[in-house]
């Protein structure tokens, strides 16, 4: 398999219905993917542990004879270079048991059979982003920064995405688990960012995700002169024990408890799963204060 170029993101099809990857091949190519597929779990097992690096997201069927769609997943997430990748899981079951079942085992990014072609490519995009993201926010910290052990408190205000990266890839440093922090600090920041200091609600991000303009609708809201000087704040304090990270936006605040767990009911929209990702993968503790506006996560160092 020829490796993807850098802007060409590569996805692996996996179902054993011929007919269904011919559709999602087509439509997935003429949107810019590299495409490779698999028939069958076990081809799509062979793949992922001789080429999984070249991938940014895998579309796997649930439900197919012999190595069945769960348990490539539970390999995936069991395997130390597969796990971060993110799995598209196609199903014909859109039960909250099912998605749950799903969730459990490492899926966030769902499809029904039949889907629509627009519901596709925002979910596929979304679950790239994600894996673009954690990727760059792996390399931004990447550097060694041996001073970061000597911090004990610091104060960051930012205001754009790109602070966003640059910031939380800077303190996961700090953090005996680095990418997995960083992903969900990230999370956080931006989610201070567009649906705190800039109003975007749920289904306005949704709209802007199903139409590939999310970033592009973000930083022109951003140049409003209601919006651009607004800021997020970023606390630090770490002791021996604890690493706390507070993030305060300038919004007025929003109904935080919808989003700490992630409802299955949201499972098949392409935004809505950051908070209840980082509350899970990232920290040991997440509590929201006051109006929502206020957020402060925990690691432990030791």
């Amino acid at each position: 398999m020829t490796t993807p170029t850098r802007t060409q993101p590569a996805l692996l099809l996996v179902d054993d219905e011929p007919f269904n990857l011919e559709i999602l091949s087509e439509h997935l190519t003429d949107a810019g993917y590299r495409i490779e597929t698999a028939e069958d779990g076990e081809n799509a097992w062979a793949t992922l542990t001789r080429a999984g690096d070249q991938f940014d997201a895998v579309l796997l069927d649930r439900m197919m004879p012999g190595l069945n769609g769960m348990e490539v997943l539970r390999r995936m997430q069991a395997h130390p270079q597969l796990s971060g990748l993110p799995v598209v899981l196609q199903t014909a079951i859109g039960s909250a048991d099912g998605v749950r079942e799903g969730m459990e085992a490492g899926a966030y990014y769902y499809l029904t059979k039949p889907f629509e072609r627009e519901m596709l490519l925002a979910i596929v995009a979304a679950a790239v982003a994600q894996h673009r993201a954690r990727r760059a926010l792996k390399q931004a910290g990447a550097h060694p920064l041996d001073g970061l052990a000597l911090l004990g408190n610091a104060n960051f205000e930012l205001a754009t995405l790109d602070d966003a990266q640059r910031v939380a890839a800077l303190l996961a440093r700090m953090a005996p688990h680095p990418d997995r922090v960083a992903i969900g600090l990230s999370e956080l920041i931006v989610n201070a960012i567009e649906h705190g200091n800039l109003g975007v609600g749920y289904e306005e991000k949704r709209d802007m995700m199903q139409g590939g303009k999310w970033r592009e609708e973000i930083e022109s809201r951003q140049r409003r002169s209601e919006f651009s000087e607004k800021r997020v704040q970023v606390r630090v304090k770490r002791d021996d024990r604890t690493l706390t990270i507070e993030v305060e936006d300038e919004g007025s605040g929003f109904d935080w408890q919808r989003y700490l767990n992630f409802d299955p009911a949201r499972a098949f929209d392409p935004n809505g799963r950051g908070i209840s990702m980082a509350r899970v993968m990232s920290f040991d503790t997440l509590e929201y204060r006051g109006q929502g506006n206020i957020v402060v996560a925990t690691v432990l160092l030791s």
